[in-house]
């Protein structure tokens, strides 16, 4: 059988999952223990060219082709590879990749909307997957993506490093222990300055870009943002905003040390975007708050710097951010484990990872060099590709450190407070702490909220913040209960033929 060629695979998208499974068997590959797997880079801006680097540093790999929509990254990151001595394929379109017999894997760099589709699509035509975060642009195709993996059997790794850290590693099993006694609560920071993106109300499509096929899934529309490439991120029908990009790498760690394994069951933000006017849509300052049976999980979002007077200077924007409970410098990005003992602390996805006593005194750190890999989140991303080759050729799901139900999961959690902050109201200060007042640590948070927004000019007394509703879920089917609004959410119209299939 012949590998299915373009114009198959659009008729078999648009025709549901099955034609195009039957049809793409033959792209797939039986790999040996010690054959080299062939990878192809898929997304080249940013992300894609981590993936480069790595695929091309872990031996075992073999950097076999580059895709990218828009013709002037593809041609720079190909003249690099072929500098460098690599001899890769070239595509434009992801399903001609995807189709190659000469493609065993691929990683996945793409915007947020194009994540969980392109996954999809590789594991029904046997290619082995590492997808970055977050897997998924919504709820339903993380799902369908887990479902994938598993029908098809192929080892899809999310994009979440810190797995494969052997200082968290550590640091989990320590507190698993009991060694800091009972969690009280996870409380995950993005503390990250962003900048306006702009408020032109157009913008300019590289040459030579298919916006079409960019668009893929998502509506068709006309560009609004001026900055075409990563501001997408602040756009919902693109991106998930800084709680969905960001913040995912935190919140898989959070999920981590807590040990669940499932969505919560009930879900609330408060959110907005404060302090400056522009095109983007999605909030640059957030709080939710996961309400499980156990210890909550607390996300907290803060995209403006300290005071005013950096708005003028992009550089002091971003360097003169809130810090994690003043601990790590000027670092804001990272979370903390609240215990009855002390607290546990990790910066940057694990660059730092301390442990404290109720007094703030460092009792133990987990920070060990490696003299192959490095140090921080550095070792734990290079790790992180070899143990995704190491489940490649054992195929063995139980071996990555970052599995798609995992990472599924993480992703999902970002998505479900997001829907929260979407289908919410906006009221001013004083009414959001009357509605809160039940849940102390909730208030808590609202008010350290409102201190820094109140530092950076913003009185939400007179610019109202948005009060998401309690969003009540059943965690094992995913859906939210009797809140149609937030449950057409948990998915998307798709537009034909870039549908994301439901996968039973």
């Amino acid at each position: 059988m012949s590998a299915l060629s373009r114009r198959g695979f659009l008729a078999a998208a648009g025709l549901g999952a099955t034609f195009a499974i039957a049809e793409n068997k033959a792209s797939g590959r039986a790999l040996g223990a010690n054959d080299v797997v062939r990878v192809g880079v898929v997304g080249l801006n940013g992300r894609g060219q981590s993936h480069i680097e790595l695929v091309s540093r872990t031996p075992g790999f073999r950097l076999a082709a580059l895709c990218d929509v828009d013709p002037a990254v593809l041609g720079r990151s190909v003249e690099r590879a072929q500098k460098n001595g690599k001899n890769v394929r070239v595509f434009k379109d992801v399903r001609d990749l995807i189709a190659s017999k000469e493609i065993d894997a691929i990683t996945i760099a793409m915007p947020n909307h194009w994540h969980a589709l392109a996954a999809i699509w590789a594991c029904q035509a046997g290619k082995d997957v590492y997808v970055e975060k977050p897997v998924s642009h919504n709820v339903f195709e993380g799902r369908q993506l887990v479902n994938a993996a598993r029908k098809y059997g192929r080892m899809v790794q999310g994009g979440m490093q810190a797995r494969s850290n052997p200082d968290l590693i550590e640091a989990v099993a320590w507190i698993r222990a009991g060694n800091l006694g009972k969690i009280k609560y996870v409380r995950g920071c993005c503390y990250k300055g962003r900048t306006p993106i702009g408020n032109t109300g157009t913008g300019k499509i590289p040459p030579g870009l298919d916006y079409d096929l960019w668009t893929g899934p998502a509506p068709l529309k006309s560009l609004r943002r001026q900055k075409f490439h990563y501001d997408w991120h602040w756009i919902y029908d693109y991106g998930n905003g800084d709680l969905g990009n960001q913040g995912v790498n935190e919140m898989q760690i959070v999920l981590w040390f807590l040990g669940y394994t499932s969505l919560s069951p009930r879900v609330v933000s408060v959110g907005g975007r404060l302090g400056y006017d522009d095109d983007g849509e999605t909030p640059n300052s957030q709080l939710v708050y996961h309400a499980y049976d156990g210890a909550p999980l607390i996300f907290e979002v803060r995209g403006l710097p300290k005071s005013k007077q950096y708005q003028a200077d992009p550089k002091k924007w971003l360097t003169n951010m809130d810090t994690i409970d003043g601990f790590g410098g000027e670092r804001g990005v990272g979370l903390v484990v609240m215990c009855e003992g002390g607290k546990l602390i990790v910066i940057e996805g694990g660059e730092t990872v301390a442990a404290l006593d109720p007094a703030g005194k460092i009792i133990h750190r987990f920070h060990k060099d490696d003299p192959q890999f490095g140090r921080g989140w550095t070792k734990g991303e290079r790790l992180h590709f070899r143990n995704w080759l190491e489940a490649i050729h054992t195929r063995d799901t139980a071996k990555l450190t970052a599995g798609i139900l995992e990472s599924h999961l993480s992703a999902a959690l970002c998505h479900t407070g997001m829907i929260s902050h979407r289908v919410g109201q906006k009221m001013p200060a004083s009414r959001i702490r009357r509605e809160l007042r039940s849940n102390r640590l909730l208030s808590e948070r609202f008010e350290a909220f409102c201190e820094h927004l109140g530092r950076n000019g913003v009185d939400l007394e007179k610019t109202c913040a948005t009060l998401g509703p309690w969003l009540a879920m059943d965690p094992k089917a995913e859906r939210f209960l009797d809140n149609p609004a937030a449950s057409a959410l948990l998915t998307r119209e798709y537009r034909k033929p870039f549908v994301v299939p439901a996968v039973e």
